[in-house]
C-alpha cells in the first residue's frame, strides 16, 4: 500500500513529528511506501474561503487543495497526526479537512447522504494527548472522538478500515514517551488494506 501521513505541528522537533516518523518507519518495515504531508512546513492555508465554496470540488478547485487531493488519490491508507487540542483537532487539521475533502470530490449528500465518492481506504488517527486514558474514558471524550472522527469524518472519507490510536500521557517521562513512539511504530507496521466497500 501507499501510505500518506498528514502531520499538523508547527515544531519539527515535536513529539507529534516524532510519532509521525515512527509510524512511517513501521509502515515501511511492513513493506509499504510512504509520503509525508507536513502541513505547517509546507505552509498549507487552512482558511475556508469563497474560492473553496464556489469550486465544490470542480474545475475551479484552488491549486493547494488540488495538490492535497492528488496526494489522497494516490494513497491506499492515510494517517492524520496531530496533538489533541481542547478535545478537538488543531485549526490546521480542521482546515485541511474542510478544504480538501470537498463536496463533489469526497462526498455527495444529494445522491446518497451515507456514501463517500472516494474509493475505500484505510484510515488511522494518531493523536498524542497529555490526558490519561481513564480520564478521557470516564468523561466520555473518547466516545465523542470515536463518533465524530471515526464514524463521522472518516466515514465520509470512505475509509472502510478506521482506527483511533491515542498516545496517552505524551508529556510524561522519557520512558513513557519511548513506549508511545513504539506504539506509533506498531500502528504503522500493523496497517491492514481497506476492506470491500460495504456502504
Amino acid at each position: 500500500m501507499h501510505v500518506l501521513t498528514v502531520l499538523d505541528h508547527p515544531n519539527p522537533a515535536s513529539f507529534s513529528a516524532a510519532a509521525a516518523a515512527r509510524f512511517m518507519a513501521g509502515a515501511e518495515a511492513a513493506g509499504h511506501t510512504t509520503e509525508l504531508a507536513d502541513l505547517n512546513a509546507e505552509g498549507f492555508d487552512p482558511r475556508w474561503t469563497m474560492a473553496d465554496v464556489e469550486s465544490d470540488g470542480g474545475a475551479g478547485t484552488p491549486e493547494d487543495v488540488r495538490r492535497e487531493q492528488d496526494r489522497i488519490t494516490r494513497s491506499d491508507a492515510i494517517c492524520l497526526v496531530f496533538p489533541l487540542h481542547w478535545w478537538g483537532m488543531p485549526a490546521m487539521t480542521k482546515g485541511w479537512v474542510d478544504r480538501v475533502w470537498s463536496w463533489g470530490w469526497a462526498y455527495d449528500q444529494l445522491e446518497d447522504p451515507n456514501r463517500s465518492v472516494q474509493r475505500p481506504r484505510t484510515g488511522v488517527l494518531l493523536i498524542p494527548a497529555g490526558a490519561r486514558s481513564d480520564e478521557m474514558a470516564e468523561r466520555g471524550y473518547l466516545a465523542s472522538m470515536e463518533t465524530a472522527w471515526i464514524d463521522g469524518t472518516f466515514g465520509y472519507f470512505g475509509f472502510t478500515n478506521r482506527h483511533l490510536e491515542v498516545l496517552y500521557g505524551s508529556k510524561g517521562s522519557d520512558a513513557r514517551r519511548a513506549a508511545l513512539l513504539e506504539q506509533a511504530y506498531q500502528a504503522g507496521h500493523a496497517l491492514a488494506p481497506p476492506t470491500a466497500d460495504a456502504r
